[in-house]
């Protein structure tokens, strides 16, 4: 059913001042030539010349006025001034604050910057070249002046880069003009200026300027954030190593933990799938339309130009765009664990073993004052879910071109930055939500003091090592379906046949206690990776 286009109202059934009868709408709306002679219980109304009323039965203190919007949102003008308000992307809206350091690298200006430095790096790297002595070593003062192009690289000159491509519809020679325009009243570089681009192909120019991209947004960006969420939670670890925690598994009590211990697993997985991130390698190409150096060869054939090329920014032959796939592989795994771990802690909040420092001001539900949701986590999890739908979608495209090359990587390159955006956004989610948490000591004790079954596996296990026939089985018996106190266990301890001193140490158990080596675990892995520092 339409909004505004059959209304259905039981007859009394609702205050006239929070709902409008059948028969007022039908007075209303319809003109007085078109009335039936009776109103129906459901009046159909024109489309489009519906217009919803409603009156308030009290109005609320706190709202001087209730003001009636005229203009609908397709009135607006389209031209619109880019704002947290008008952009379509909460990581450029809502969240503009929170992922900004992104914006250098992984933006339109962040992509036509790269793109101006490889050109130019290519152009200074043609200079060195003997061979091509079109283009001989340039001078101080004009290596100075190629170089302040990319130092300089401002917004007004990025903003010169689109207004050419609105004549050229070519983005990557827009930028080749545009250097062209720059350098055309310097007399040295003048008269190189058609060596721009020289050889190239566009994707020879993109794939390098998107690695640079990726490059320094993780290393300069990322990476940070990820160190820092990756030692909050050893932190976390570290402090609570010695306090135990009743474990769960498919959901039921079973043998009890630290909580230090179930924080620094997660942060020992963390930091694995981060070292793989780092450890990728960048590639790229500078061959040529296919890969083949054919125009570089018939221009230049006593030139080695695969041997240039491989040490131009490190370049290679064959660039697929497979360590996209695989550095984006990398990310969804890290952010898999991240959700894991976001799940874990709304569930320990959930049955209370932590609690959630409160800041003056906030507000947890509009109708429940006394609730702290765990929005911090909630928040992180969904934004993991979107990043890594799109990183699943840039890894499995990007590495398929069809035959040669194809075009199809162009816009979906454009979208590096709303995975990384979102994966950035829910890390620093986490490390708010971490930085309130609590630990609630008497909830994790009150739940280890009702939990006496989990003693049951070490006094099977004690049993078998001293001969008692079918230990498991008179566990079974003694546990299962039936409350187990403390009582019950002492009983049962002490009608065993083995050593006195066996016995002895089995009476020491209490659900407390019984955490094996966690505290160990972690000082452990904490030593092990230089974490809790």
């Amino acid at each position: 059913m339409e909004i505004g286009y059959c209304v259905k109202v039981p007859s009394g059934s609702c205050p006239k001042s929070y709902v409008t009868h059948a028969s007022y709408l039908y007075e209303q709306f319809i003109p007085t030539q078109n009335r039936t002679s009776k109103a129906s219980s459901c009046v159909t109304l024109p489309r489009k010349k519906c217009t919803y009323k409603a009156t308030l039965k009290e109005a609320n203190n706190n709202i001087e006025a209730v003001r009636k919007v005229k203009a609908k949102p397709s009135e607006v003008s389209a031209e619109m001034e880019l704002s947290s308000l008008t952009a379509i992307s909460p990581l450029d809206g809502r969240y503009r604050n929170k992922v900004k350091d992104l914006s250098p690298y992984l933006s339109e200006y962040g992509l036509i910057y790269y793109r101006t430095l490889v050109e130019i790096k290519w152009l200074l790297k043609l200079s060195q070249i003997p061979e091509v002595f079109e283009v001989p070593k340039f001078s101080n003062e004009a290596q100075a002046k190629l170089q302040g192009l990319i130092n300089g690289f401002s917004d007004a000159d990025a903003v010169q880069v689109k207004n050419i491509e609105k004549i050229t519809n070519h983005d990557v020679k827009a930028v080749e003009y545009f250097l062209k325009t720059k350098c055309q009243e310097d007399p040295e570089i003048a008269k190189v200026l058609e060596f721009f681009h020289f050889g190239c192909t566009s994707e020879d120019i993109n794939n390098l300027a998107h690695g640079l991209m990726l490059k320094e947004a993780v290393n300069t960006v990322i990476l940070p954030v990820m160190d820092d969420l990756i030692n909050a939670i050893y932190l976390m670890a570290k402090a609570n190593a010695h306090v135990p925690m009743l474990s769960r598994t498919h959901g039921q009590p079973a043998s009890p933990t630290t909580l230090g211990k179930e924080m620094v697993i997660f942060a020992e997985r963390l930091n694995r799938e981060r070292r793989d991130i780092s450890q990728v390698e960048i590639l790229g190409k500078f061959a040529g339309a296919v890969g083949n150096y054919n125009a570089h060869v018939v221009a230049y054939p006593d030139v080695n130009w695969p041997h240039i090329a491989e040490h131009y920014i490190n370049c290679h032959d064959i660039e697929s765009h497979d360590y996209m796939a695989k550095i984006f592989h990398s990310f969804i795994r890290f952010n898999n664990i991240l959700l894991d771990f976001d799940k874990d802690i709304w569930g320990y909040i959930s049955v209370g073993y932590f609690k959630q420092v409160t800041k003056a001001g906030e507000i947890g539900s509009s109708t429940m004052p006394h609730k702290v949701n765990p929005i911090d986590f909630e928040n992180s999890e969904g934004n993991l879910g979107i990043a890594n739908a799109i990183l699943d979608h840039l890894s499995m495209k990007l590495p398929i071109s069809r035959w040669q090359r194809d075009l199809t990587d162009s816009t979906v390159l454009r979208n590096i930055g709303v995975g990384l955006g979102y994966s950035l956004l829910a890390y620093k989610n986490a490390l708010v939500g971490i930085g309130k948490l609590q630990v609630n000591e008497a909830a994790l004790n009150k739940d280890l003091d009702n939990s006496w079954e989990v003693l049951a596996e070490p006094i099977q296990t004690v049993m078998r090592r001293y001969g008692v026939e079918e230990p498991y089985e008179k566990l079974k018996e003694l546990t299962r379906g039936r409350a187990v106190t403390k009582e019950s266990i002492t009983e049962f301890i002490n009608g065993l046949e083995i050593p006195v001193e066996a016995k002895a140490e089995l009476l020491k158990l209490t659900p407390h206690n019984y955490v094996g080596v966690a505290a160990q675990l972690v000082e452990d892995a904490c030593t092990r990776t230089n974490g809790c520092v």
